[in-house]
């Protein structure tokens, strides 16, 4: 998501003396070779089947066509506005909603109460809180030292206890969500695309620091959300100005994808598929609308939760080259459970596409269906 430039901060020195450094967890095994060859393949991700008489089948029958496109939608509101906010919710049921910036009135004085109260199957309400150039609250609940400043000065067991603070002042103000931790693998400049956006340039690292501060999100009752997957850490490029190219999947999967072998495993999060180019994967296309990048997060990292794009509307490397209701579309056939976009409004013309796809069979059911699952379970909607 865009960063916003914020004062440095000396957090970790309220967390000296916390316990020692624990042994970092134990690397899963290596994908097989039958899933490395299925991974690359071109055919959307295989479907996760769903049991027949399942809680949440109940629940999906009394939404109408419309409200079971909007689940899947992740749209961006206006932080200054409640009741906008509150309108759109009433209005569309979308599935989530994303606060970036400042100012902060929709995470001040319960603002958020009645905009879920006007969610009849419950609403994500997300903001990208990861520390350092890129957080929500930092006015409010003060500042948090980036990612790589974390790693730097902290240890494992501290940065959970700074991540469940975090999620517990989130979780007060009505966050169920947030878009972090950036698990990318970098040894960027600390103002790169990544940079200190990044806990380390080593993959172990990376993934034992992410899990910890994701680990303490999850315990505050916060979903943590683990970008940019397959990794932006040695792109070339930044998303927001145009295409991205990645190293090879070869080459990321000994690097950037080490922490993905972890993330497969951590129950109670969501996943974030940045616009990647990779080659030997993707063909040319961005990894957020490929549907080999999706089968490689499923098939290969086994991993079963919910995953959504990153912003389809406010960056180049897709607004280039696809109308917003057209990327929705395609990351979802894809295999994207929700689609993002930060900038909010269109919702009627992204709706109106889908539903068009929907009865055409050019999106079927069953991914709609599938996603639902994943949506609603993640919300305790059923």
């Amino acid at each position: 998501m865009k960063s916003r430039i914020v004062t440095a901060v000396a957090c970790a020195a309220l967390l000296a003396g916390c316990a020692s450094t624990p042994q970092p967890a134990s690397t899963p095994p290596a994908p097989s070779s039958t899933a490395r060859s299925s991974a690359a393949s071109t055919e959307p991700p295989p479907s996760t089947a769903t049991p027949a008489a399942d809680a949440c089948a109940s629940v999906i029958a009394r939404l109408n066509t419309r409200q079971r496109l909007a689940q899947l939608l992740f749209v961006g509101v206006n932080p200054s506005d409640p009741a906008a906010a509150q309108t759109l919710v009433r209005t569309e049921q979308v599935g989530g909603i994303f606060i970036g910036g400042n100012p902060t009135n929709l995470l001040r004085d319960n603002a958020l109460a009645p905009v879920q109260q006007a969610a009849r199957w419950g609403v994500a309400v997300a903001v990208d809180e990861e520390g350092g150039r890129v957080q929500r609250i930092d006015q409010l609940d003060g500042e948090m030292p980036s990612a790589r400043v974390m790693a730097r000065t902290m240890t494992v067991d501290q940065v959970r206890v700074l991540g469940q603070k975090r999620g517990q002042q989130l979780r007060a103000r009505g966050v169920t969500m947030d878009f972090a931790p950036s698990v990318d693998v970098s040894s960027q400049p600390d103002n790169g695309p990544i940079g200190d956006r990044s806990f380390s340039s080593d993959p172990a690292k990376a993934r034992d620091y992410g899990l910890a501060f994701a680990t303490g999100l999850r315990d505050a009752g916060v979903t943590p959300v683990f970008k940019h997957f397959p990794g932006h850490g040695h792109a070339e490029g930044d998303s927001h100005a145009g295409a991205v190219t990645t190293p090879p999947l070869s080459s990321l999967r000994t690097n950037d994808l080490v922490p993905y072998l972890a993330v497969g495993g951590f129950a109670g999060g969501a996943v974030m598929v940045g616009h990647l180019t990779v080659p030997g994967l993707t063909d040319g296309q961005p990894a957020s609308l490929s549907p080999a990048a999706y089968r490689l997060l499923r098939a290969d990292y086994r991993f079963t939760g919910p995953v959504l794009t990153d912003d389809l509307g406010a960056m180049k490397a897709i607004t280039g080259t696809y109308r917003l209701p057209d990327a929705v579309l395609h990351a979802l056939l894809a295999g994207a459970d929700q689609a993002l976009w930060s900038s909010g409004g269109s919702v009627d013309a992204v709706l109106d596409r889908l539903e068009a796809a929907l009865a055409s069979g050019e999106l079927p059911a069953a991914r709609v269906d599938e996603a639902l699952h994943r949506i609603l379970t993640a919300k305790h909607a059923c």
